[in-house]
């Protein structure tokens, strides 16, 4: 898929918006099992956010096999909104429609496309992802997200290092190998100074640590990646003193703010972010 991706043109005139449907035949239990074990998931059920794992795929394979105007590699991943409706049942056959829509231009010029997908197992609706990818940066006056939300300032809910080769064990466990993510070279060669983590990643350890100070399983989370975080970084958990939110502080700076069920309504309007910002 990487390749195909490095190698695919943009259509100019493609229409909007486009889906296409794929089917999983099961969900890999052993692999969520090494999901688990990777983030400090209990047991073997399928948590929320290894669904976006099911639905990254979908929606790659759905730019690659039909017309886009954007190329594929440089889209960087800004927000994404994963909700479980209903038990997991990893031996049951999923259907998982993806539809990819231009959202209009914000007024600072910025482009954004949005990937919906929808996994179905007969008529049931099983979980959803939400993908917001910046394909175009727009022009500002200053840095949106200079200021830290409330919950930056609330309860430390965990802290952890990023390792060095965390990319790269990431990368094996969830099928995206993009390079900005695996070495110091692959990274300088698509313009990042130091390869940084998947935002993915991060969103699962913020999970997998509310799951487990909470008792309560995370049934859909909203997230916005404000800054990328640096393989090699210490990063801080932070849960907000009202409702379900949260936020990962890196360095000082805000990496990505968050909303649980408690919290979570509507999510605001997408930004234009500074450097590419997870994924």
């Amino acid at each position: 898929m990487l390749l195909r991706a490095l190698f695919k043109r943009r259509a100019p005139a493609a229409p909007m918006p486009v889906s296409a449907t794929y089917r999983l035949a099961r969900i890999d239990s052993a692999h969520v099992r090494r999901y688990n074990a990777a983030f400090g998931y209990p047991g073997d059920a399928v948590p929320l956010t290894y669904l976006y794992l099911l639905a990254q795929r979908a929606q790659l394979a759905t730019m690659l096999d039909r017309p886009a105007p954007f190329r594929i590699p440089g889209l960087i991943h800004v927000e994404n909104r994963l909700a479980m409706h209903g038990p997991i049942d990893p031996a049951l056959p999923l259907a998982l429609t993806t539809t990819v829509t231009m959202a209009p231009p914000a007024a600072s010029g910025a482009v954004y496309a949005v990937l919906e997908t929808r996994a179905f197992d007969g008529g049931r609706l099983v979980f959803s992802c939400d993908s917001t990818y910046l394909v175009k940066r727009g022009q500002r006056a200053r840095r949106d997200g200079a200021t830290a939300p409330p919950a930056a300032s609330g309860e430390l809910a965990g802290e952890w290092t990023v390792a060095r080769d965390a990319g790269r064990r990431y990368a094996a466990l969830s099928g995206d190998w993009n390079p900005i993510h695996l070495w110091p070279w692959s990274a300088r060669l698509l313009g990042m100074r130091t390869p940084i983590i998947h935002g993915a990643h991060t969103l699962a350890r913020a999970c997998a640590l509310l799951q487990a100070a909470s008792g309560t399983e995370i049934a859909s989370v909203w997230c916005r990646f404000r800054q990328p975080i640096a393989v090699g970084s210490n990063v801080a958990l932070m849960r907000g003193a009202h409702g379900g939110d949260f936020v990962v502080m890196c360095d000082g700076r805000l990496a990505v703010e968050g909303k649980t069920p408690a919290a979570l309504t509507t999510s605001p309007a997408p930004v234009d972010p500074g450097p590419a910002a997870a994924e």
